[in-house]
Protein backbone atom coordinates (compact mmCIF):
# COMPACT_ATOMS: atom_id res chain seq x y z
CA UNK A 1 0.00 0.00 0.00
CA UNK A 2 2.82 2.40 0.89
CA UNK A 3 4.55 1.78 -2.46
CA UNK A 4 1.25 2.21 -4.31
CA UNK A 5 0.66 5.55 -2.56
CA UNK A 6 4.25 6.59 -3.28
CA UNK A 7 3.42 6.23 -6.97
CA UNK A 8 1.08 9.18 -6.41
CA UNK A 9 4.06 11.17 -5.19
CA UNK A 10 5.93 10.07 -8.32
CA UNK A 11 3.18 11.41 -10.57
CA UNK A 12 2.75 14.60 -8.56
CA UNK A 13 6.47 15.34 -8.76
CA UNK A 14 6.35 14.97 -12.53
CA UNK A 15 3.29 17.21 -12.60
CA UNK A 16 5.23 19.85 -10.67
CA UNK A 17 8.10 19.66 -13.14
CA UNK A 18 5.70 19.86 -16.07
CA UNK A 19 4.09 22.95 -14.51
CA UNK A 20 7.53 24.52 -14.05
CA UNK A 21 7.88 24.51 -17.82
CA UNK A 22 4.45 26.11 -18.23
CA UNK A 23 4.13 28.44 -15.26
CA UNK A 24 0.64 29.76 -14.73
CA UNK A 25 -0.68 32.57 -12.56
CA UNK A 26 -2.39 30.03 -10.25
CA UNK A 27 0.81 28.53 -8.87
CA UNK A 28 0.51 30.56 -5.66
CA UNK A 29 -2.85 28.95 -4.87
CA UNK A 30 -1.45 25.44 -5.30
CA UNK A 31 1.53 26.24 -3.07
CA UNK A 32 -0.75 27.85 -0.48
CA UNK A 33 -2.89 24.71 -0.35
CA UNK A 34 0.22 22.50 -0.11
CA UNK A 35 1.50 24.56 2.81
CA UNK A 36 -1.81 24.19 4.65
CA UNK A 37 -1.86 20.42 4.11
CA UNK A 38 1.68 20.11 5.44
CA UNK A 39 0.92 22.26 8.50
CA UNK A 40 -2.21 20.26 9.26
CA UNK A 41 -0.45 16.90 9.02
CA UNK A 42 2.40 17.99 11.28
CA UNK A 43 0.32 19.64 13.99
CA UNK A 44 -2.83 17.51 13.97
CA UNK A 45 -1.64 14.01 13.12
CA UNK A 46 2.10 13.47 12.79
CA UNK A 47 3.29 15.06 16.03
CA UNK A 48 0.57 13.58 18.30
CA UNK A 49 1.29 10.11 16.88
CA UNK A 50 5.04 10.59 17.33
CA UNK A 51 4.56 11.62 20.97
CA UNK A 52 2.42 8.56 21.61
CA UNK A 53 4.80 6.12 19.89
CA UNK A 54 8.14 7.45 21.17
CA UNK A 55 7.03 7.52 24.80
CA UNK A 56 10.35 8.20 26.54
CA UNK A 57 11.60 11.55 27.85
CA UNK A 58 15.09 13.03 27.73
CA UNK A 59 15.88 15.53 30.49
CA UNK A 60 12.20 16.22 31.07
CA UNK A 61 11.27 16.65 27.39
CA UNK A 62 9.58 13.98 25.22
CA UNK A 63 12.11 12.44 22.84
CA UNK A 64 9.75 12.99 19.90
CA UNK A 65 9.69 16.75 20.58
CA UNK A 66 13.48 16.91 20.77
CA UNK A 67 13.71 15.13 17.43
CA UNK A 68 10.99 17.41 16.05
CA UNK A 69 13.16 20.44 16.89
CA UNK A 70 16.24 18.62 15.53
CA UNK A 71 14.47 17.94 12.23
CA UNK A 72 13.45 21.59 11.93
CA UNK A 73 16.99 22.80 12.69
CA UNK A 74 18.64 20.30 10.34
CA UNK A 75 16.39 21.38 7.46
CA UNK A 76 17.28 24.98 8.24
CA UNK A 77 21.00 24.16 8.41
CA UNK A 78 20.98 22.34 5.07
CA UNK A 79 19.14 25.21 3.40
CA UNK A 80 21.59 27.78 4.84
CA UNK A 81 24.63 25.77 3.78
CA UNK A 82 23.29 25.56 0.24
CA UNK A 83 22.55 29.28 0.27
CA UNK A 84 26.08 30.11 1.48
CA UNK A 85 27.60 27.87 -1.18
CA UNK A 86 25.39 29.45 -3.81
CA UNK A 87 26.47 32.94 -2.71
CA UNK A 88 30.14 31.94 -2.69
CA UNK A 89 29.96 30.55 -6.21
CA UNK A 90 27.85 33.42 -7.42
CA UNK A 91 30.47 35.88 -6.25
CA UNK A 92 32.85 34.44 -8.82
CA UNK A 93 30.39 34.53 -11.68
CA UNK A 94 29.17 37.73 -13.25
CA UNK A 95 25.69 36.34 -13.80
CA UNK A 96 25.49 34.37 -10.54
CA UNK A 97 24.77 31.11 -12.35
CA UNK A 98 26.97 28.17 -11.46
CA UNK A 99 25.56 24.88 -12.86
CA UNK A 100 27.07 22.78 -10.04
CA UNK A 101 25.14 24.75 -7.43
CA UNK A 102 21.86 23.98 -9.15
CA UNK A 103 22.73 20.29 -9.39
CA UNK A 104 23.77 20.17 -5.71
CA UNK A 105 20.53 21.76 -4.58
CA UNK A 106 18.51 19.44 -6.81
CA UNK A 107 20.40 16.39 -5.47
CA UNK A 108 19.55 17.47 -1.91
CA UNK A 109 15.89 17.57 -2.91
CA UNK A 110 16.17 14.04 -4.34
CA UNK A 111 17.56 12.83 -1.00
CA UNK A 112 14.74 14.56 0.83
CA UNK A 113 12.18 12.94 -1.46
CA UNK A 114 13.63 9.51 -0.65
CA UNK A 115 13.03 10.25 3.04
CA UNK A 116 9.48 11.31 2.14
CA UNK A 117 8.96 7.77 0.85
CA UNK A 118 10.39 6.29 4.04
CA UNK A 119 7.98 8.48 6.00
CA UNK A 120 5.02 7.14 4.02
CA UNK A 121 6.08 3.56 4.67
CA UNK A 122 6.76 4.26 8.35
CA UNK A 123 3.36 5.93 8.78
CA UNK A 124 1.56 2.96 7.19
CA UNK A 125 3.34 0.72 9.71
CA UNK A 126 1.49 2.68 12.43
CA UNK A 127 -1.96 2.50 10.81
CA UNK A 128 -3.78 3.19 7.56
CA UNK A 129 -5.22 6.58 8.53
CA UNK A 130 -1.81 7.82 9.62
CA UNK A 131 -0.31 6.65 6.34
CA UNK A 132 -3.06 8.36 4.35
CA UNK A 133 -2.56 11.67 6.15
CA UNK A 134 1.22 11.60 5.69
CA UNK A 135 0.79 10.57 2.07
CA UNK A 136 -1.47 13.58 1.43
CA UNK A 137 1.18 15.92 2.83
CA UNK A 138 3.98 14.26 0.89
CA UNK A 139 2.04 14.21 -2.37
CA UNK A 140 1.09 17.88 -2.00
CA UNK A 141 4.67 18.73 -1.08
CA UNK A 142 6.08 16.76 -4.01
CA UNK A 143 4.30 18.98 -6.50
CA UNK A 144 6.38 21.86 -5.15
CA UNK A 145 9.45 19.59 -5.06
CA UNK A 146 9.07 18.72 -8.74
CA UNK A 147 8.47 22.33 -9.64
CA UNK A 148 11.52 23.51 -7.70
CA UNK A 149 13.81 20.65 -8.78
CA UNK A 150 13.30 21.44 -12.44
CA UNK A 151 13.45 25.19 -11.88
CA UNK A 152 16.57 25.28 -9.72
CA UNK A 153 18.46 22.92 -12.05
CA UNK A 154 17.64 24.91 -15.18
CA UNK A 155 17.91 28.40 -13.71
CA UNK A 156 21.59 27.84 -12.93
CA UNK A 157 22.40 27.22 -16.56
CA UNK A 158 22.14 23.43 -16.75
CA UNK A 159 20.88 21.87 -19.98
CA UNK A 160 17.21 20.88 -20.20
CA UNK A 161 18.14 17.18 -20.30
CA UNK A 162 19.92 17.52 -16.94
CA UNK A 163 16.93 19.31 -15.46
CA UNK A 164 14.66 16.51 -16.69
CA UNK A 165 17.05 13.85 -15.35
CA UNK A 166 17.00 15.44 -11.89
CA UNK A 167 13.21 15.73 -12.10
CA UNK A 168 12.81 12.01 -12.83
CA UNK A 169 15.29 11.12 -10.06
CA UNK A 170 13.26 13.25 -7.64
CA UNK A 171 10.04 11.56 -8.78
CA UNK A 172 11.46 8.03 -8.35
CA UNK A 173 13.03 8.71 -4.94
CA UNK A 174 9.84 8.45 -2.77
CA UNK A 175 8.89 5.16 -4.45
CA UNK A 176 12.29 3.67 -3.60
CA UNK A 177 12.07 5.07 -0.08
CA UNK A 178 8.65 3.52 0.50
CA UNK A 179 9.83 0.22 -1.02
CA UNK A 180 12.66 0.04 1.53
CA UNK A 181 10.13 -0.07 4.40
CA UNK A 182 8.40 -3.14 2.94
CA UNK A 183 11.35 -5.29 3.99
CA UNK A 184 12.00 -3.70 7.40
CA UNK A 185 9.59 -3.31 10.31
CA UNK A 186 10.55 -0.25 12.32
CA UNK A 187 10.35 -0.63 16.16
CA UNK A 188 7.61 1.56 17.67
CA UNK A 189 9.89 3.86 19.67
CA UNK A 190 12.26 4.36 16.75
CA UNK A 191 9.26 4.95 14.52
CA UNK A 192 7.92 7.61 16.88
CA UNK A 193 11.29 9.35 16.93
CA UNK A 194 11.55 9.33 13.17
CA UNK A 195 8.03 10.69 12.73
CA UNK A 196 8.87 13.52 15.13
CA UNK A 197 12.08 14.29 13.23
CA UNK A 198 10.30 14.19 9.88
CA UNK A 199 7.55 16.43 11.26
CA UNK A 200 10.09 19.09 12.18
CA UNK A 201 11.65 19.02 8.72
CA UNK A 202 8.21 19.09 7.08
CA UNK A 203 7.13 22.08 9.17
CA UNK A 204 10.29 23.94 8.17
CA UNK A 205 9.63 23.31 4.49
CA UNK A 206 6.07 24.57 4.87
CA UNK A 207 6.91 27.65 6.95
CA UNK A 208 10.21 28.70 5.40
CA UNK A 209 9.87 27.66 1.76
CA UNK A 210 6.40 26.72 0.54
CA UNK A 211 4.29 29.47 2.14
CA UNK A 212 6.77 32.34 1.57
CA UNK A 213 7.06 31.27 -2.06
CA UNK A 214 3.26 31.19 -2.33
CA UNK A 215 3.05 34.82 -1.17
CA UNK A 216 6.17 36.10 -2.91
CA UNK A 217 4.56 37.46 -6.06
CA UNK A 218 0.91 37.10 -5.06
CA UNK A 219 0.22 38.24 -1.46
CA UNK A 220 -3.46 37.54 -2.10
CA UNK A 221 -6.26 36.71 0.32
CA UNK A 222 -7.15 33.70 -1.81
CA UNK A 223 -3.72 32.17 -1.08
CA UNK A 224 -4.33 32.44 2.67
CA UNK A 225 -7.76 30.88 2.24
CA UNK A 226 -6.18 27.95 0.38
CA UNK A 227 -3.72 27.44 3.25
CA UNK A 228 -6.54 27.46 5.81
CA UNK A 229 -8.53 25.05 3.64
CA UNK A 230 -5.57 22.66 3.49
CA UNK A 231 -5.18 22.59 7.28
CA UNK A 232 -8.95 22.25 7.77
CA UNK A 233 -9.06 19.34 5.34
CA UNK A 234 -6.45 17.44 7.37
CA UNK A 235 -8.49 18.15 10.53
CA UNK A 236 -11.49 16.60 8.78
CA UNK A 237 -9.45 13.55 7.72
CA UNK A 238 -8.06 13.05 11.24
CA UNK A 239 -11.51 13.44 12.77
CA UNK A 240 -13.11 10.92 10.42
CA UNK A 241 -10.27 8.45 10.96
CA UNK A 242 -10.60 8.75 14.73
Amino acid sequence: MAVFVALGAFLMTLAGGWTAQRVTDRRHLVLGLAGGLMLGVVGLDLLPEALDAAGTEVHGVPAALLLFVAGFLLAHLVERLLAVRQAAHGADEHDGRVPEVGLTAAAAMVGHSAMDGVAIGAAFQVDGSMGTAVALAVIAHDFADGFNTYTITSVYGNARRKALAMLFADAAAPVLGALSTVFVTIPEQLLGGYLGFFGGALLYLAAAEILPEAHHDHPARSTVLCTIAGAAFIWLVVGLAG
